[in-house]
């Protein structure tokens, strides 16, 4: 089933496609672009923009920076979220400075959650 999204979005994905974070960068070339499973970067959801997606998984990651954390930013972030999982996609979140000091644990976490979420998927 095709995800839904706003076109309005698709040029606002291609320039984040190629002015990545220095976190999405880490975690696509040194893990994701390689993953056994097809991951897509900056892909647009309804109206909103995922950092990471696997369809086979219906898993999106994203990646937050020290903004996310004030009151306003968690909540339209939980909103958000909640708006994606009505399509039946799990989002996950990490924090960049995990992707700078925990690299590995957050690959292994990925990893897990995505194939997790593929078995589940699959036995239905």
């Amino acid at each position: 089933m095709p995800i839904p999204y706003n076109a309005r979005n698709v040029p606002l994905a291609r320039e984040l496609r190629k002015n990545m974070t220095p976190w999405e960068r880490h975690l696509w070339f040194d893990f994701l672009r390689r993953h056994t499973l097809r991951w897509q970067r900056q892909k647009p959801v309804l109206d909103y923009i995922v950092d990471f997606y696997c369809d086979k998984a219906r898993l999106a990651v994203e990646l937050d920076g020290g903004g996310h954390y004030h009151d306003a930013k968690r909540l339209d972030d939980e909103r958000r979220t909640a708006h994606i999982g009505t399509l039946g996609i799990a989002v996950c979140r990490y924090a960049n400075n995990d992707v700078d000091r925990h690299f590995d644990a957050v690959c292994d976490d990925i990893d897990r959650v995505a194939w997790e979420r593929l078995q589940k998927l699959q036995s239905r």
